[in-house]
């Protein structure tokens, strides 16, 4: 019985990982420093046709440079792999420590990554230089869906075999 609750302490790690970076000021997180060492500026030709809005900012190369349009996308991707993970940890220790059937274990997966996701932006409020945005809960969604998705695959795959 120990053990199978030991599987709580899988997201509960995670969800602490993410309280830690939510707590960091932007300016501490800034990878811009480390993508300015590296020479992308042949990106710019490839990537200077897209421009969207994102919280209200213009997001382009024209308006954040090269560095800081690739800092974007990987803050992004960040949002729905860490979540995407989250998801994950979730699913396993429903799957060990209940015997719900899978279609439940997914809602419940996805819930709590979307109550967590929440949680994180509204952490983020109180937190220096951060702010909240839906976009970002959105973004945290996708990545719990992808993870879904993920599993769902792997069971059916593993079914066949």
């Amino acid at each position: 019985m120990r053990l199978k609750l030991l599987y709580w302490l899988l997201p509960i790690m995670w969800m602490v990982v993410i309280f830690i970076s939510s707590a960091t000021p932007y300016e501490n997180q800034d990878v811009k420093p480390l993508l300015s060492g590296l020479d992308l500026r042949f990106l710019s030709p490839y990537l200077s046709w897209i421009e969207f809005t994102y919280h209200s900012s213009i997001v382009s190369v024209k308006t954040l440079g090269i560095e800081g349009f690739i800092e974007f996308f990987i803050r992004k991707s960040a949002h729905v792999g860490v979540f995407f993970v989250l998801t994950c940890l979730f699913f396993i220790s429903f799957i060990k420590n209940t015997q719900w059937k899978r279609s439940k274990i997914y809602i419940w997966s996805i819930t709590l990554t979307a109550l967590y996701a929440v949680a994180d932006e509204l952490h983020q409020e109180i937190t220096p230089n951060r702010t909240p945005y839906v976009g970002d809960v959105i973004l945290d969604i996708l990545g719990g869906s992808l993870a879904l998705i993920v599993i769902a695959m792997i069971f059916q795959i593993t079914k066949k075999v």
